[in-house]
């Protein structure tokens, strides 16, 4: 992959202009005439001239850069000059204007590659071009899918691929890429693109940033594989890419017999921690599947070791199955006990996480005995451990009772892990809820501890936690997917109470469904029925309606008229059949919608948005609601009730359609704190109240502040809305286009919430989830039908370990019972 003139000029690295550097600046730029520069270049010696009659603004800040570059090449073995085109000789890079505006290379006194300056705009340009110049044999560009397909066909069995997207040629990544090429191109073929197709089709997320992948294509016997790939999850520096590769050339996985603490590997080296799996003989294969398996996962990231508990003289705590071992000197290993892979994965990532911010100083997690608990949830527990939770209001289900217990009584079941910090915080509010229903509900609420029957979760879908699930007769378990707290989970419970849609058989039926008579001790939990009206020969409108309330139930009270008197109340609210009625019961409102050729997808999401208030108050539990919309939010930040008259000429606004664009909403401080802070975010210090603010969250970020000299009357915020849209309104501040991500990414609830959304498209209300595809089998309780993940020999070994150390985990992001935004 390398000619071997390079070869021989790589080993004998050497300056050409040593002898000519001036004395009180080795790395300066050497200035030399035509005959001169020619007269010591030597063969194999890669040298870089720029040729110049004489210095001119135009030509300095390239100059500089050009200096700043002379440095890092001659540790390369490449010489700088700067060669001045002086009357008396003559040369032909010293010719016309057009040729001055180039930088030439040579090997020897042969010319390689002309570059026109204006793409050596600055000193990592500048290297980069060169060193990929000079390394043409051995970094391959390319532009299409095929070429990278090709290559790795090519050199399967026989060599191991670094492929590298960058966004432009010149760039610092690309810089660092043909650095660490110069060092390791002999062992590696590299591979360049920048075509984004390329990067997508390999399938990566963030696709706007560079990315250097490694392609184990020399293990692969079987020409029809396709090779392994690890990402470097770093930023391409040539630092970085040098560690990277390093751990890629290390052993996947070693067994060790000694103490962890006098452990080292090139891991600890190069900065990284050591994962230590403990085995036993007896389980030893399915320990090393298991150690392979993380260490596959963790590549990169850290070193994995399979420690052999059987031939160790030192103590290990019984039930530690992970020891954690920091790169840091003088930090004692940590012993752990986690119940599978993605623990362990997050175990390491928000170690790493926690070294790249600083955000923590040797800030060990020690376990129950430590006195504040970084983690705000973990804390939460850890204080209330003493608190006795009335959990014989529960009955916890094992193995052998689930099945029975599920199909003789309508039944909610929690499931949970006792080593999991938010499982055992939520197992608070399940039993307030436990507390609430004490005599008043037949609906008998259970938990099983998945720390201990791993079987029944796994066999109910259950691959995190907390989960809820509804389970009736005869009818499909229901998941909750709403807010972890007492109140959201109590509405619930009590609108599941009911079938939906609910079938009314008469118009006076229909009558006290609207007026909330019917089920007046549900009001309080959905502020608006929705009844579809139907004549007796519509039985596809009503079956589509049907659908959408299954899926809605638990959310909000629908019912459904069909009878021969249908007239009666088409008549009465002026409809034209199939269509809604919407009664909002706090306005004391009917509404209604036609519904001529909706399906059930269209019917969800019309009822969805008419869930959603004119000019809502934000809390903590609506804000995500309001922000799927993706329209700018209009803010009035108050400091208690807002003003009517405020409230007044805002609601004229929206009924004259002129905020069809915005979100109008208002914001007590008192009622959530978390404004208080929002607010200092766009002012430097918080400014008097009401204030009315317009925040363009989804395109720039910009925040706009109504003029506090001004009433806020119809007519004033029109009149600024308007300036605001046609860009003469200054903002007050830009919020950053940054990414609020949690710590760890197996603790990333609103993308799983996201994600079950896109498996279910019809559900647009997040805190309903419907499960509809379950199956029965031998009698048994009704499974889902979702693939249950695949997980290599060993891994759900670990989760039957003991897990005690349940504060052991990293930091998690958590909204739990309105206390955090």
């Amino acid at each position: 992959m390398m000619s071997s003139s390079f070869n021989v000029f790589r080993v004998g690295i050497s300056f050409v202009m040593m002898c000519i550097f001036y004395k009180s600046a080795v790395d300066a730029l050497p200035e030399l005439s035509p005959q001169k520069f020619f007269s010591i270049l030597q063969p194999g010696k890669a040298t870089l001239a720029y040729f110049c009659q004489a210095d001119s603004p135009s030509t300095s800040v390239f100059l500089e850069e050009l200096n700043e570059a002379v440095k890092p090449l001659q540790d390369y073995g490449i010489s700088v000059a700067k060669v001045n085109c002086v009357t008396e000789e003559t040369s032909r890079y010293c010719g016309k204007e057009k040729d001055l505006m180039k930088a030439y290379l040579f090997r020897g006194n042969i010319l390689l590659r002309e570059f026109p300056t204006d793409t050596l705009f600055d000193v990592n340009a500048i290297i980069a071009h060169v060193l990929f110049a000079l390394l043409f044999n051995e970094v391959r560009y390319i532009n299409t899918l095929g070429d990278l397909q090709n290559i790795e066909n090519a050199l399967k069995g026989k060599a191991n691929i670094a492929f590298s997207y960058v966004r432009a040629i010149g760039t610092p990544e690309h810089r660092a890429v043909m650095e660490a090429a110069f060092v390791y191109g002999t062992t590696y073929q590299f591979v360049l693109t920048t075509e984004i197709a390329i990067l997508e089709s390999i399938g990566t997320e963030d696709i706007e940033y560079a990315h250097l992948y490694f392609f184990h294509c020399k293990p692969v016997s079987d020409l029809t594989q396709q090779c392994r790939r690890t990402l470097m999850e770093q930023p391409l520096t040539t630092l970085n890419i040098h560690r990277f590769i390093k751990t890629m050339e290390a052993p996947l996985l070693t067994e060790v017999a000694e103490d962890p603490q006098q452990v080292s590997t090139v891991h600890l080296q190069l900065g990284l921690p050591l994962v230590f799996i403990v085995s036993r003989q007896a389980t030893y294969e399915a320990d090393r599947t298991t150690a392979e398996w993380v260490a596959w996962r963790l590549l990169g990231k850290a070193g994995v070791l399979l420690l052999l508990r059987d031939s160790l003289e030192v103590d290990i705590p019984e039930h530690a199955n992970v020891i954690f071992k920091r790169a840091e000197e003088g930090v004692p290993v940590e012993f752990l006990v986690l119940h599978d892979i993605d623990l362990i994965i997050s175990r390491v990532e928000s170690n790493t996480h926690m070294k790249e911010t600083q955000e923590y100083e040797d800030n060990d997690m020690e376990g129950p005995d430590m006195d504040i608990q970084d983690d705000e949830v973990a804390e939460t527990v850890y204080r209330d451990r003493k608190r006795d939770l009335p959990l014989e209001l529960t009955v916890e289900l094992t193995e052998e009772t689930f099945n029975a217990t599920v199909t003789a009584s309508d039944s909610l079941v929690l499931f949970y892990a006792s080593w999991q910090a938010i499982s055992m915080a939520f197992l608070q509010s399940y039993i307030d809820v436990a507390v609430k229903l004490k005599g008043t509900s037949t609906l008998l609420l259970t938990r099983v501890n998945c720390a201990d029957w791993s079987y029944v979760c796994t066999k109910q879908n259950v691959t995190d936690f907390p989960v809820v699930k509804m389970y009736k007769e005869g009818e499909n378990p229901v998941s909750y997917a709403g807010m972890l707290g007492t109140e959201e989970l109590l509405k619930f419970i009590q609108l599941n109470r009911i079938s939906c849609p609910v079938n009314i058989t008469s118009v006076q039926g229909a009558e006290e469904f609207l007026s909330g008579e019917l089920y007046k001790d549900l009001i309080t939990y959905s502020r608006v029925s929705v009844l579809g009206l139907f004549s007796p020969t519509m039985t596809t409108a009503k079956e589509e309606f049907t659908e959408a309330g299954k899926h809605l139930k638990g959310c909000v009270i629908t019912g459904v008229y069909s009878e021969e008197d249908i007239l009666i109340l088409s008549d009465k609210y002026a409809v034209t059949l199939p269509a809604l009625l919407l009664a909002r019961h706090q306005e004391g409102k009917i509404e209604s919608i036609p519904l001529a050729n909706a399906h059930a997808q269209d019917i969800v999401q019309i009822i969805t948005n008419a869930l959603l208030e004119t000019f809502p108050e934000i809390t903590v539990e609506n804000l995500p609601t309001y922000l799927r919309l993706k329209k700018p939010l209009l803010i009035l930040f108050s400091d208690g009730s807002i003003n009517p008259q405020h409230k007044k000429a805002i609601l004229t606004l929206v009924k004259e359609k002129h905020l069809d664009s915005l979100t109008p909403c208002w914001l007590n401080i008192k009622n959530t704190p978390v404004g208080r802070g929002i607010l200092q975010a766009y002012f430097d210090t918080l400014p008097p109240l009401p204030l009315l603010v317009v925040v363009n969250l989804h395109s720039g970020g910009q925040v706009f502040a109504f003029p506090s000299d001004q009433a806020i009357s119809e007519q004033n915020l029109l009149l600024w809305l308007k300036k605001v849209e046609a860009g003469l309104e200054s903002h007050i501040t830009i919020l950053p286009a940054q990414e609020w991500k949690p710590p760890l990414p197996a603790y990333d609830f609103l993308s799983m919430m996201d994600a079950a959304a896109s498996q279910h498209p019809p559900k647009k209300i997040p805190e309903c989830t419907k499960e509809t595809d379950v199956q029965e089998n031998d009698g048994e309780q009704p499974e889902e039908k979702s693939a249950i993940r695949n997980e290599p020999i060993g891994t759900w070994r670990i989760k039957h370990w003991s897990r005690s150390n349940w504060f052991g985990e990293a930091k998690k992001s958590f909204v739990y019972d309105n206390k955090e935004l």
